[in-house]
């Protein structure tokens, strides 16, 4: 994998840039989430042959240990476990749990049918993606996770106009988080891009903070490491609305490096300190980024 002169040059200012290049060379863990609404994790642990090892700050996740096409297991097909990368399962795990949530950009179903699992298919989900195309993987996952308590939406999350107790973002990102997974991102890689998307995920958000309902949260988090898609898209939303505050966040078993409070010859809002940054060397995982939004 070759990284380009202008990537080098901008992450040797966030982190240990050899470092990093060593992470995003090593082969990404393979990890599943057990899905609680066909099947508890002690009675998957008793039928599985897979060699496993327990993710940290996911009660429901593992690792998996052998070289084993997943997705071509009966547990799989059955709906027992889905695909998850580690970090990928964070989100959800600091979601608010109400009985009127939103995915606002909710394809493949990864974090749509953890959260489906935690609410226990009570209440009512809304899983909204823009992408026409994406809705059909969308809604295969959900059927075959068993998830009854979740309508799926098509619209640019702009657009949704209805209230919601709680909210997850998963915003469409540059995905410099996942250069292991997937090399290309390297070769795509651009600050034109970073700067559209940034564009995209303010204005995401802000809609997002808008359909929210007084006193309750949501949660906005990207697989992107660029400060322009996160802490900056945070500050964005801090200095348009007085009433926004960055809840403090805390996972168990999960090693977080400091968000990022200056870059570039721009300042963030202190309170940024409580969002959740990870690079790919923190825990052996994908990077991520997870913030906590809470509308006074």
């Amino acid at each position: 994998m070759k990284f380009k002169k202008n990537f080098i040059d901008r992450y040797s200012k966030l982190t240990d840039i050899e470092e990093f290049k060593e992470y995003c060379l090593i082969d990404l863990r393979k990890s599943i989430r057990i899905n609680t609404l066909k099947i508890s994790v002690k009675d998957f642990l008793k039928r599985t042959n897979l060699e496993l090892e327990r993710i940290k700050w996911c009660d429901e996740g593992f690792f998996v240990k052998n070289k084993i096409t997943l997705g071509n297991l009966n547990e799989h097909f059955l709906g027992y476990f889905y695909v998850q990368e580690a970090a990928s399962m964070l989100p959800p795990l600091v979601l608010d749990i109400k009985d009127k949530m939103l995915d606002m950009a909710a394809a493949p179903g990864s974090k749509t049918g953890q959260i489906a699992a935690i609410m226990k298919n009570k209440g009512l989900l809304i899983a909204n993606d823009p992408n026409y195309i994406r809705l059909k993987a969308l809604s295969l996952n959900l059927q075959r996770l068993g998830v009854t308590n979740t309508v799926i939406t098509n619209m640019k999350g702009y657009f949704i106009k209805e209230k919601f107790d709680s909210i997850l973002l998963d915003a469409p990102c540059s995905g410099t988080g996942t250069i292991r997974k997937s090399p290309k991102t390297v070769d795509i890689y651009n600050p034109n891009m970073i700067r559209k998307l940034a564009s995209d995920q303010r204005g995401l958000i802000n809609n997002a903070f808008n359909i929210l309902n007084n006193g309750e949260s949501l949660i906005y988090s990207t697989c992107s490491l660029e400060p322009e898609e996160n802490e900056g898209v945070i500050n964005f939303l801090l200095n348009r609305y007085e009433n926004a505050k960055v809840e403090k966040i805390k996972f168990k078993g999960l090693k977080t490096s400091d968000a990022v409070l200056e870059f570039e010859g721009k300042e963030y809002n202190s309170e940024i300190k409580n969002c959740v940054r990870i690079w790919p060397q923190d825990n052996n995982t994908e990077g991520f980024f997870v913030a906590k939004i809470k509308k006074l």
